[in-house]
C-alpha cells in the first residue's frame, strides 16, 4: 500500500509543538502519530506531505521516504492520512476496493484515491481537494479522533496509554519484560513491562492499580522513585528519585525529577530538580530549571483558556498547565500560571510570582513584561551547545528552519508586544 501522511489547514492548531515538527511527529501513548497510522495502514511505501519549512528536516529525519513529491503522488493509487489522526484500537482496516473517505465528526481522518482524483500539483491546494473529495466520494466511518489542540493529547494519553499496552502485549513475545529484585510492585505485575535493558535501581515502587507501565531501553530508574501506571518511559531517559504520576510519557533522552502527572514531555529535555509539572506538554530541547512550579488547575475550578497565535482559545478542560515550545528555557523557582503557553525558544525568568500566561516565540519574560530576543545567532549557539552535550548537532537544515520560524513569528511577536504596552498603559492610567 502506498502511503501519504499530510498536514492539513489544521495543523498550525498545534502551536507551539507544531511550530517546529509535523503534527504526524508529535506524541501519544508510547509512541508518534507517524508510528500509530503507519502501524494502522502497513504501509510498505510511504511519503509525506508537510508545510514547505519542514520539506528539507523531514528528507534528513526519513531518508527514503518522498517528501511533497507530486511525481510520486500521482503515480497510482494512493492512501491519504490526516497527521493530525489517532487510529483507533484496536486498529481497524481501512478499505481500499474503491475510493472513498474516512471521515471522524466531519474531517477528513483518510482518504483511498485514484491519480484522477488527486490535483495536478497536491502540494498545492490539498485542503480544497480533500473538500471537493468529501462531496463526491462514498464515507466510511474511520473512528479514532483528529487531533485540533495539543490539549486533546494530553486529554487522550491515559486511555491511549492503556489501549497500547492491551496491543503491544498481544503478541508473546513482547508480553514478557524483566522484573527487577528489590523492587515493589503495587497491583497486577503483567502490567509491568520493563525492558531487559533498563536500569532499575532497588527500592522503586511500581503502582499499575490504575493503569499499565512500560519502560525502554536505556532507560535508568533511581532508588526512591514512584512510578504511578499508566505511564510510558522512553528510551534513554532517566528518572531520578522522581514521583511520576499516571497518565504520563515521557519521551527518549530525557532527565526528569521531582513530580510529573498526566503529561508529555516530547524528549531531549531536561526537569531535572524538584517542581511541579502537571497537564502539560513539553518539547525537545526544553530545560526546566529547579524549583519551576506548573498550575494545571484555575481557583475556581473554571474552564481553561490558553492563547494561540495572540488569540484566548477556549479548551474545553478544567485542568491544562503549560504547552511549551522547543527550545525554551523556562528558569529555576519560576511559577507558571494555568494554561500558560511558551513558543519556540521562548525564555522565562523567575520574578517571585506568576509570569505572563503567553511567552510567543523567541522571547522572554521580565517580571510581568514580555521582550522580543532580537540576538537569533546567540539563541542558535546556545541550542547548538544544549544538543551537543547530548551527542547530537544542530544541522544546517535545523538551523534554517529556525530561522524561517524566526521571520515567520515576527508578526506575532510585535502583536504580543504591543497588546502587552496597551495593557501596561491601562493599568498606569
Amino acid at each position: 500500500m502506498r502511503t501519504c501522511l499530510f498536514e492539513d489547514r489544521g495543523a498550525p492548531g498545534l502551536a507551539p509543538l507544531s511550530l517546529t515538527r509535523p503534527v504526524f511527529d508529535l506524541l501519544c501513548g508510547t509512541s508518534t502519530l507517524a508510528e500509530q497510522q503507519i502501524r494502522a495502514t502497513s504501509a510498505r511505501e510511504l511519503g509525506v506531505l508537510v508545510r514547505a519549512e519542514f520539506s528539507d528536516c523531514v528528507c534528513s529525519d526519513r531518508p527514503g521516504v518522498s517528501v511533497n513529491d507530486s511525481k510520486w503522488l500521482r503515480a497510482g493509487p494512493l492512501l491519504l492520512i490526516n497527521g493530525r489522526w489517532l487510529p483507533p484500537l484496536p486498529l481497524r482496516p481501512i478499505p481500499t476496493d474503491q475510493p472513498s473517505v474516512g471521515l471522524v465528526d466531519g474531517t477528513v481522518a483518510f482518504a483511498y484515491v485514484t491519480p484522477e482524483l488527486l490535483p495536478a500539483d497536491p502540494t498545492i491546494g490539498l485542503d480544497e481537494c480533500l473538500d471537493r473529495l468529501k462531496k463526491k466520494l462514498p464515507h466510511v466511518t474511520a473512528g479514532g479522533a483528529v487531533i485540533d489542540h495539543v490539549w486533546d493529547l494530553i486529554h487522550a494519553n491515559t486511555g491511549r496509554l492503556c489501549e497500547e499496552f492491551d496491543h503491544r502485549t498481544a503478541s508473546d513475545e513482547d508480553s514478557v519484560g524483566w522484573r527487577p529484585a528489590n523492587c515493589s510492585v503495587v497491583g497486577h505485575e503483567d502490567k509491568l513491562l520493563i525492558d531487559p535493558l533498563a536500569q532499575v535501581d532497588p527500592m522503586v515502587v511500581f503502582d499499575t492499580t490504575r493503569g499499565p507501565i512500560t519502560i525502554e531501553a536505556g532507560a535508568v530508574v533511581t532508588a526512591f522513585s514512584r512510578i504511578e501506571g499508566p505511564c510510558h518511559i522512553g528510551a534513554g531517559t532517566q528518572v531520578l528519585g522522581a514521583k511520576i504520576r499516571s497518565g504520563t510519557t515521557l519521551g527518549p533522552c530525557c532527565r526528569i525529577g521531582g513530580e510529573v502527572e498526566c503529561s508529555i514531555v516530547q524528549g531531549f529535555t531536561n526537569k531535572y530538580h524538584d517542581g511541579f509539572l502537571g497537564h502539560s506538554y513539553v518539547g525537545s530541547w526544553v530545560n526546566m530549571g529547579a524549583g519551576c512550579q506548573v498550575s494545571d488547575l484555575r481557583n475556581d475550578y473554571g474552564e481553561v483558556f490558553v492563547t494561540l497565535a495572540g488569540q484566548p482559545t477556549a479548551t474545553g478542560e478544567t485542568k491544562v498547565g503549560s504547552l511549551i515550545g522547543d527550545h525554551a528555557k523556562i528558569g529555576i523557582g519560576s511559577l507558571l500560571n494555568t494554561g500558560t503557553v511558551v513558543g519556540a525558544f521562548g525564555q522565562v525568568l523567575p520574578a517571585g510570582r506568576l509570569l505572563p500566561k503567553y511567552v510567543p516565540p523567541f522571547c522572554t519574560t521580565s517580571f510581568d513584561r514580555v521582550v522580543e530576543q532580537t540576538d537569533l545567532d546567540s539563541l542558535l549557539g546556545t541550542a547548538a551547545t544544549v544538543m551537543a552535550r547530548r551527542g547530537r548537532a544542530l544541522t544546517a537544515t535545523y538551523e534554517d528552519l529556525y530561522r524561517t520560524v524566526f521571520a515567520a513569528t515576527a508578526p506575532e511577536r510585535r502583536r504580543a508586544l504591543r497588546d502587552g504596552q496597551r495593557q501596561r498603559l491601562r493599568r498606569a492610567a
